[in-house]
Order: structure tokens, then sequence, then C-alpha cells
């Protein structure tokens, strides 16, 4: 059973969803518009779906490629150990590490799911060396190439 059941979305508050999930800048007026309802109940609708925390921020989708990071991978680490105290380590410092764009905690046979951005071949090779394989708490990784990044809205 979910730690806080949340009650089911409405179809209007799923395709507001859609919507800003293409377009999170989006205007308040042409949601209301397309979902149709007001603008005034459009507001609070995506309102109360922040205070919810259905809707978690707005973010831009930068193109790592624009920024001089072409190469993208997918890491998988396991780490030797699997008490709280060097889980709790590990994921602390993780975001902090040059070039990583998400971590996920899993579980499984991998602990942690990296998926990184960095200019080139050499810069992976030295991202791995340097952060992962000489971290006293990593035991293997595994690098995965990102060759394309399709985003998609499973709530639909």
């Amino acid at each position: 059973m979910p730690k806080n059941p949340q009650p089911e979305l409405a179809p209007v508050d799923r395709a507001i969803l859609r919507l800003l999930a293409a377009d999170g800048r989006m205007p308040n007026n042409a949601i209301a518009e397309a979902v149709g309802i007001a603008p005034s109940t459009c507001l609070s609708r995506i309102r109360a779906l922040r205070e919810r925390g259905v809707i978690r921020g707005f973010h831009a989708d930068v193109d790592p490629a624009a920024l001089g990071l072409g190469i993208q991978a997918m890491i998988a680490v396991r780490l030797h150990a699997h008490t709280r105290g060097a889980i709790e380590a590990f994921t602390a410092e993780v975001p902090s590490l040059p070039g990583v764009l998400a971590a996920y905690h899993l579980a499984g046979g991998d602990d942690y799911l990296l998926h990184i951005a960095v200019p080139d071949t050499d810069a992976l090779r030295d991202f791995v060396l340097e952060h992962l394989t000489a971290h006293p708490a990593v035991a293997h990784t595994e690098t995965s190439l990102i060759f394309a990044h399709l985003r998609t809205t499973p709530w639909s």
C-alpha cells in the first residue's frame, strides 16, 4: 500500500498535465481553452496539482550537446556494501559529481544508474576512473552510451 495515497486524477487534470509536459511554458489561458474550462478554474487546478506534489516543478529541457557535452551515457553502479551508511554516503555524493544529469537508486542487480553528459569519450573514461572505480564504496560499473533520448508522457 502506498505511503501517501493520492486521489485519482480527474480527466481534465490529466489533460492539463499532458499539455504542460509538452510545453511547460504554455499560458494558462491556452491550457484552459484546450481542456474546455475557465482560466480561473485552470489556474486553481494547476495550483492544486502543485500543492499535492503531482507537478514537482517546471524545467528547461537543455540539449547537453549545445553546451559542448556531446556524449551521454547511463552508468550502472554496484556497491560493495549495502549498509544504510554506505548507501546514504554514496547518494549524498552522486549529485555533486561533474556531468551527472540524473541518478536513480535501484533495486535489483545494480544499486544505481547514473545519467551523465560529458564532452567526449576521454572525459567519459576519466569520469568512470576518477569518480566511480576509485570510490571505495563502488564494486563494479557498466557503461552504456546513449544514442537518442525519446521523451514520453505515460500518463496521457
